[in-house]
């Protein structure tokens, strides 16, 4: 029987997110499952600034390219709902971008990390990693 993965790429409404697609996309194999996730607080718009649809265009765009299945989730406690989705599709690996926080409260890795109570493999996309594929790190879509 052929082991199938799901990784779990986790994305912001910025357009530097597809480099996070990207990542997800190497990692996985013919038989794995990539699942992009976006979690928005309630009571904020979706994407910010632009249309709402616009935005969702986007990453969807971006997700299908990569031959990848959207998520977008409205909930308050963002960690939490990352959580939940991840524990729900029985995810054996998160990408996420590199954090600026400079403390552990703040950053959102290690707010993830102390939810998760099982073995899930993080993998942290560095910044670096985006400036040497080209992408813009502060471009809002």
């Amino acid at each position: 029987m052929v082991n199938r993965r799901k990784i779990m790429v986790c994305v912001t409404q910025q357009k530097s997110c597809e480099r996070l697609i990207k990542r997800g996309a190497e990692l996985c194999k013919p038989q794995d499952e990539l699942l992009v996730v976006h979690v928005v607080k309630e009571n904020w718009r979706y994407f910010g600034k632009l249309k709402e649809a616009d935005a969702l265009e986007y990453l969807f765009d971006i997700s299908k390219a990569y031959d990848a299945t959207l998520s977008v989730i409205k909930e308050m406690d963002i960690e939490g709902a990352l959580t939940k989705f991840a524990y729900e599709e029985q995810v054996d690996t998160i990408v996420m971008g590199e954090s600026l926080e400079t403390t552990k409260q703040q950053n959102m890795i290690n707010r993830l990390e102390n939810k998760l109570n099982r073995d899930v493999i993080i993998e942290i996309v560095p910044l670096e990693f985006a400036a040497e594929q080209g992408v813009a790190l502060t471009a809002s879509i």
